[in-house]
């Protein structure tokens, strides 16, 4: 069983791990608050594209290697 679980979380690292490197960078930062691109069309869909996808997954993800390493502990 410990086995079995080891193994999805080595799995579920290997997915957080590419899941962040496929993200773009935040490179806009403060400059682009300041510059006013959060009122552009692309701000208000921000919802809807990759990156916010990618961030979501990244989430549950890592929320899912979390309980997967508390499981082991407790079995461990």
């Amino acid at each position: 069983m410990k086995l079995f679980f080891t193994i999805l979380q080595v799995l579920c690292g290997l997915c957080i791990i590419l899941v962040v490197l496929f993200q773009s960078g935040k490179s806009a930062g403060l400059s682009g608050a300041i510059g006013g691109v959060a009122d552009s069309f692309l701000a208000k869909n921000k919802a809807k594209t990759i990156d916010a996808k990618l961030a979501r997954a990244t989430k549950w993800i890592g929320a899912l290697f979390l309980v997967l390493t508390l499981i082991l502990l407790i079995i461990g």
